[in-house]
């Protein structure tokens, strides 16, 4: 399974950009989906997550200002980002599990988000 992230860019504080994540593969297979972030100061944090019901969750810092989604259809999964601030900087990495008697974990590679205040 390949997941190829795309979106990402430089926008200025308040500005919105949408990452968008293509899979290979069905996402029906996937048991959930997830966007990560990461700086070269801290871990990957889970930033939001999508089960294959449509539950969705959020890390308090995006709450509000973050949507995630998956468009079947089309294998993809977005996350629409708005109100962005400096503080949202990092790579943004898509995620994607499946529960086959264990768990399959797969990464697509990391999209750079820089906003400037």
């Amino acid at each position: 399974v390949q997941l190829q992230a795309s979106g990402g860019g430089l926008v200025q504080a308040g500005g919105s950009l949408r990452l968008s994540c293509a899979a290979s593969k069905s996402i029906f297979s996937f048991t959930n989906m997830g966007w990560y972030r990461q700086t070269p100061e801290k871990q990957r944090d889970l930033v939001a997550s999508i089960t294959s019901g449509g539950r969705t969750n959020y890390a308090d810092s995006v709450k509000g200002r973050f949507t995630i989604s998956t468009d079947k259809a089309e294998n993809t999964m977005y996350l629409q980002m708005s109100s962005l601030k400096p503080e949202d900087t990092a790579v943004y990495y898509c995620n994607a599990r499946a529960l086959r008697g264990t768990w399959e974990n797969y990464w697509g590679q990391g999209t750079q988000v820089t906003v400037s205040s």
